[in-house]
């Protein structure tokens, strides 16, 4: 097999494995088996270790000396931290942006503004979550970029991926109801009105909120599910 296709592999093995991780299909705590990886995903062990060595540096994976891997566990106050440190990222980011963007850094945040509004018809509830997952983080992501600064986008993604467990309870309860939907789009309308109006301190402390918002939906979700 040449290089390329072992990359690839190992590509595939992380996105899978990552995926399923987020979803909940492997729980906290729980042991990831070699074996039954190999089965799951029909790869061998180069690949999945490969992944499983991302996934540790992700914090979504545990190492464990000498005796395989373990999914992560999750609790009430990783939860607290992360959701806390990125909105004082993500504050401090719109605040740079709005110094630094322009009018093609408006126009971007519009159109996916006005394509996250649109996420309405689509053929089954997984098809729902992913569409308006993606264009939520499109959204969002666009009104980062203005920052300018590709260090602090870095480590926003990171802190991103920590958080994907999280926010993935999070969006059941919330991508699955109209009426918390509706919500949402309000939000991020007012959002964009203070963006647009360019005042900084004010479009910073709404981003921090509108951050914060799951959390209180999240540790309940984990409380129901024994998580907490």
């Amino acid at each position: 097999m040449d290089t390329s296709s072992k990359q690839n592999m190992g590509v595939s093995a992380y996105h899978w494995l990552k995926r399923d991780i987020i979803r909940g299909a492997f729980a906290p705590g729980e042991k990831l088996l070699m074996s039954g990886l190999k089965e799951r995903y029909g790869l061998g062990i180069g690949p999945l270790r490969e992944a499983l060595s991302q996934l540790v540096a992700e914090s979504l994976v545990v190492a464990i000396s000498q005796r395989g891997y373990r999914v992560a566990p999750m609790s009430l106050s990783e939860l607290a931290d992360l959701y806390d440190a990125r909105a004082q990222l993500e504050g401090l980011i719109l605040e740079l942006a709005i110094q630094r963007g322009g009018d093609d850094w408006e126009a971007e945040i519009l159109a996916k503004a006005h394509t996250l509004a649109k996420v309405t018809e689509v053929n089954s509830s997984e098809e729902l979550l992913d569409v308006w997952d993606t264009r939520h983080k499109a959204f969002h992501t666009a009104i980062a970029a203005g920052c300018n600064s590709p260090q602090l986008l870095k480590v926003r993604e990171s802190l991103f991926d920590q958080v994907e467990r999280y926010r993935h309870l999070w969006l059941r309860e919330t991508v699955f109801s109209a009426e918390a939907l509706e919500r949402k789009r309000r939000e991020h309308a007012a959002l964009v009105e203070v963006i647009l109006s360019r005042d900084a301190q004010r479009a910073a402390e709404m981003m921090r909120e509108h951050l914060m918002t799951p959390v209180p939906i999240i540790t309940d979700v984990m409380r129901r599910q024994g998580l907490a």
